[in-house]
């Protein structure tokens, strides 16, 4: 997989670079950055701008361009000894889906499984995500609904989200919780409504349908962090 970008590529040399198998430059770096760099003892490259905008199909790579090993998917099981999760049902956008990775990490949910897809495109959701997909657990779970009676059975309390919801300041939070997030055209898919427990939502200041999912997920998971 080749990834791209001056911080996500960065972001895996400093904090995983057991993940990346070769650098590509297609600019000039400092002395002393390109010296830090070496001391890693990878493989660069240098590449002209063509090679590199073909590399990275026509994104913006700003003359970072990593390749790293098969990303390794987290264990569901695994996830099911934690506290506080994020299940997308429905969301496919990578520029959304690595912006939620993004804010969990930061704000401390514990992983993200991307519910309802067998496949992901990684390298959109690394970038977007600006390199947290390499610090949080992410999982892919081919059917959502037996995904959230998985976490039911294990104790989970399951909140989605939804503009005709409870007031989010007005909900407690017990120690085992989910958030379900929808996409934003549909929202959460109406046959995995009836397994949410409690439906929350985000008051609006002014007279607004809602925000991006990636927005609302951030306000969200900052509210529910602490239980």
């Amino acid at each position: 997989m080749i990834v791209y970008g001056k911080q996500v590529c960065k972001t895996l040399l400093s904090r995983h670079p057991e993940m990346v198998t070769r650098l590509f430059l297609a600019k000039e770096i400092a002395k002393g950055e390109f010296a830090a760099i070496r001391r890693l003892r990878l493989p660069i490259e240098r590449l002209d701008a063509k090679k590199a905008q073909a590399m990275a199909r026509g994104g913006n790579h700003q003359g970072w361009l990593c390749e790293v090993r098969p990303y390794p998917f987290a264990d569901i099981n695994d996830l099911k000894r934690e506290n506080f999760l994020v299940v997308l049902a429905g969301v496919t956008d990578v520029g959304n889906i690595g912006a939620i990775v993004r804010s969990a990490y930061a704000l401390g949910a514990d992983g993200v499984i991307v519910a309802g897809i067998r496949q992901l495109a990684l390298e959109g959701v690394a970038r977007s995500s600006a390199g947290a997909l390499f610090d949080l657990p992410l999982a892919l779970a081919p059917k959502t609904a037996d995904l959230l009676n998985e976490l039911k059975q294990v104790g989970f309390t399951l909140f989605g989200a939804d503009a005709r919801g409870e007031a989010l300041e007005e909900v407690r939070f017990p120690e085992k919780r989910v958030l379900v997030l929808g996409s934003e055209g549909e929202g959460i898919p109406p046959k995995i409504r009836g397994k949410i427990d409690t439906m929350v939502s985000i008051a609006m200041a002014r007279p607004f349908d809602s925000l991006n999912v990636s927005a609302a997920a951030a306000i969200l998971i900052y509210r529910m962090r602490d239980a």
